[in-house]
């Protein structure tokens, strides 16, 4: 994890994509919003998800090892940049190789774009656009201490199961000390927690809210014309 970076706090997203508007005023792809807001649950639920770039750190960064022509620069301070348009041939490699789903192809440039953390800005000290504004702090930039100043009780996972692989990252996700369920970006469940298995607990918990929902439906059974009937086993 980056010393100062964003961390992604789902249950405070209100889905007001006051971030979307945000990040098509970032310079290196103005006009354009590199955050991706998905509604996971969308008409039956207000739940909202923001996904930024992770900034992968080890492995290297997916995207940036299956470049074939090296224009995916990685700093030293851990910000995985958008590809080099001089470089940039459109192949879509790092679309294909990342986790989080967050690399855009833009098709008519024929040139990949993502988030770079703002880094215009924040190689100044400077929030990135997307946290800025966000009225809830969904999006939050800080140090991780001063985020658990603001928020006491949290845990911060920067880390994330893939299959056999663990992918480690600069940016992190906020996960609530009672709640280790938590989906990582794209809706997959988290399988580890810093190194903490998880996965028993996800089991248990989705066939508890698979028998709660079967308890719902039951009850009755729609028949047609003939209206609703008592439901048989």
């Amino acid at each position: 994890m980056m010393g100062r970076t964003i961390f992604i706090d789902p249950g405070r997203c209100i889905g007001c994509q006051a971030c979307v508007s945000a990040c098509r005023e970032c310079d290196s792809h103005r006009g354009k919003s590199m955050i991706h807001l998905d509604y996971p649950d969308e008409g039956h639920s207000v739940a909202s998800l923001p996904t930024v770039c992770m900034h992968c750190e080890d492995p290297v960064a997916p995207c940036a090892e299956v470049c074939p022509a090296d224009a995916i620069l990685v700093t030293a301070d851990g910000v995985v940049q958008q590809a080099d348009t001089t470089r940039c041939i459109g192949c879509a490699n790092c679309v294909n190789a990342c986790p989080f789903g967050v690399p855009k192809i833009d098709l008519q440039a024929k040139l990949q774009m993502k988030c770079n953390l703002c880094y215009d800005r924040t190689a100044y000290g400077l929030a990135p656009m997307c946290a800025t504004v966000c009225p809830t702090g969904a999006l939050f930039y800080g140090t991780v201490e001063e985020l658990q100043a603001e928020r006491p009780g949290v845990q911060v996972a920067d880390s994330f199961t893939f299959g056999s692989t663990t992918v480690s990252t600069g940016v992190a996700m906020v996960v609530p000390a009672d709640k280790v369920q938590w989906p990582v970006p794209g809706g997959l469940p988290v399988v580890e927690i810093n190194g903490v298995d998880v996965s028993e607990a996800n089991a248990s918990h989705a066939s508890h809210a698979s028998h709660a929902n079967r308890a719902d439906t039951v009850g009755t059974v729609d028949r047609g014309g003939d209206g609703p009937r008592e439901g048989a086993g």
